[in-house]
């Protein structure tokens, strides 16, 4: 029976195998085919592929299986993989550390198995964890072809929300001027820049902004990205008008910061605004909160109403692409 493939040159099959990764989508549970020079990469669901790639229809053989930590453990548990750490969400110490061992004693490569022992808390977004495996809460975590050096215990860094970025980074076009108003480690700085945009990172945790410099060394892109420590409302008045493109991912409070927003807005400009609301009025808060900030000075028109993900019951994660042009 045929599968839906990614076909690559062999030259590029690793890198193409890591972003498919990434995105979710790779099929662990079927071999890649090799022929002619070519990869047959299986995949799970053919319209989440990333643009770029050739996705075609092959038969290729099921992949012999590997331990996990559900066939040590008898159920299936919830965890979450960044780079080589696995990440729990444990509230049952015994339980999370039946599943540590189980993850150790896998297949899975991994580095250190983490519970979350606290919330995200304070002004620099980091949380507590306890270590139940390995030492280090250090990780090279990889995405859509971009890779970020990051420690869990000193930056906020979520990888359930690797899709959200990079629909938004996948609108960047060669030459825009990006702003990402919390910026940490770069994941929206860092594809922006690859795209070909000229970004600015602004973030209080000055651990943030150390990776954030060093993740733009890393991908090739130092020369088009500037890290800054720092309020962004004490930097805006350096970049007054510059931005082609805002960033806006502080959930619950962004829109407090929509007048630094507005300074920073160039005569066209697009905003990403992201906030947590009820799910009987998801989008109005932030739009209004927009509108208000925005306008008469500027036309504002909604472009995308979207909704990443749940946060909390009856609680939504969204995100409102906005374009602001003046009036």
């Amino acid at each position: 029976m045929d599968e839906p493939c990614v076909r690559v040159d062999r030259e590029a099959g690793e890198e193409s195998r890591q972003v498919l990764a990434d995105a979710g989508v790779l099929d662990d549970s079927r071999e890649i085919v090799v022929e002619d020079g070519v990869l047959y990469i299986p995949v799970v669901d053919a319209a989440g592929v990333p643009d770029g790639f050739e996705v075609v229809a092959r038969a290729v053989p099921d992949r012999e299986t590997q331990t996990t930590p559900a066939d040590v453990l008898g159920f299936e548990p919830s965890y979450e993989r960044l780079g080589d750490v696995v990440i729990l969400d444990e509230d049952d110490d015994e339980r999370a550390r039946e599943i540590a061992d189980a993850v150790v004693a896998s297949d899975l490569p991994v580095g250190a198995v983490l519970n979350r022992a606290s919330k995200v808390k304070g002004e620099l977004r980091v949380r507590d964890w306890d270590v139940l495996a390995g030492s280090s809460t250090e990780t090279v975590h990889r995405e859509y072809g971009c890779e970020y050096h990051l420690d869990l215990a000193e930056v906020y860094f979520s990888p359930r929300l690797a899709t959200e970025r990079h629909r938004v980074t996948s609108q960047v076009d060669p030459g825009e001027r990006v702003f990402d108003m919390f910026a940490g480690v770069g994941p929206f700085v860092i594809p922006a820049a690859k795209r070909g945009a000229e970004a600015v990172g602004v973030d209080l945790n000055p651990v943030a902004v150390e990776y954030l410099r060093e993740n733009a060394e890393r991908n090739g892109v130092a020369d088009r990205v500037t890290a800054i420590e720092g309020d962004v409302r004490d930097v805006a008045g350096d970049y007054g008008g510059w931005a082609d493109r805002l960033v806006l991912n502080l959930p619950h409070t962004a829109s407090e910061f929509l007048d630094t927003a507005v300074t920073l807005a160039s005569e066209e400009c697009v905003l990403h605004l992201y906030d947590i609301q009820h799910e009987d009025d998801p989008f109005g808060p932030g739009e209004r909160a927009i509108r208000e900030a925005f306008e008469p000075a500027y036309d504002v028109t909604v472009e995308t109403r979207h909704v990443v993900r749940s946060y909390a019951p009856h609680e939504v994660n969204v995100c409102l692409d906005v374009r602001v042009v003046s009036a």
